[in-house]
């Protein structure tokens, strides 16, 4: 093999982030979030729960103006591409989401770097933050969408059917499946090194979840709660399933099969992270 072809294979080689760099960045990117003050983090976090409405109200509003005229599949490709709005302003915009934490501000306890009681301090406060502000984003659109002609009511009610019309074994097995997704995608940035390989990680993971209907418990929020607000058919009850059901199924998606087997795989492959 000839000087350059050896001298490309190199250079190739070296433009893929290693796999313990990309560890020590979310370690220190875990580090970082679990020092930040109280305040900062819930403003942060109520900040992401807001941002992220946007999906989901896009993807009423296009299905109220497409009503009818478009096939199921073109339908459900256009609106996941939808979904996956809010998930970059979130991301980009460097707002706090709580599954996106269930990896990151894992591995600094696995690392021996941070505590439980820290860890357990910062996914109260951004899970509470992110609730608030999906919350309030949700009382904005049922408000304004309907006043304004842009959201049929139903449009609400058939999104969050797709979600909630399930078993609850099942909405478990896929909020795991959607945390793990998240929880790859906290990977992936942490991999890319500009911001375009970024914004394509974080559609394609947003638009993966959007397409297949996964539970996620802080944009599931205005996907249920609107609809909750116009029908009969989606209870407090309801509401309150799919909450409890997609919290815990994100976290254990995130938390194990992202943060556990990343961090152990790394680490036995005999690569160090500093302490």
């Amino acid at each position: 093999m000839s000087e350059a072809s050896e001298g490309e294979m190199k250079s190739s080689s070296d433009d893929q982030t290693p796999m313990s760099a990309i560890l020590q960045t979310e370690i220190e990117h875990g580090l970082n979030e679990l020092q930040r003050p109280s305040g900062g983090l819930f403003l942060s976090a109520l900040s992401a729960g807001l941002d992220i409405g946007f999906g989901p109200l896009l993807m009423a509003t296009v299905a109220t103006t497409a009503a009818g005229t478009w096939s199921d599949v073109t339908s459900s490709i256009v609106l996941a591409n939808l979904y996956a709005i809010g998930f970059i302003f979130v991301v980009l915009g460097r707002s706090e989401l709580f599954t996106e934490h269930t990896t990151l501000a894992v591995v600094p306890v696995l690392n021996g770097d941070a505590s439980v009681k820290q860890l357990g301090r910062l996914w109260g406060i951004i899970y509470a933050g992110n609730i608030v502000g999906a919350v309030a984003f949700s009382l904005i659109a049922v408000t304004v969408a309907p006043s304004f002609g842009i959201v049929d009511p139903s449009a609400f009610v058939d999104i969050a059917l797709k979600l909630v019309d399930h078993p609850p074994e099942a909405k478990f097995a896929a909020a795991i499946l959607a945390g793990w997704l998240m929880g790859l995608l906290s990977w992936l940035v942490s991999a890319a090194q500009e911001t375009i390989s970024r914004t394509f990680f974080v559609w394609l993971v947003a638009t993966t979840i959007g397409i297949a209907h996964l539970p996620h418990c802080i944009a599931g929020i205005v996907e249920v709660l609107p609809a909750m607000i116009f029908s009969p058919k989606i209870g407090l009850a309801t509401f309150a399933e799919f909450m409890a059901v997609s919290t815990v199924g994100n976290a254990i998606g995130g938390s194990v099969f992202v943060a556990l087997l990343k961090y152990g795989h790394v680490v036995r492959a005999g690569s160090t992270t500093s302490r």
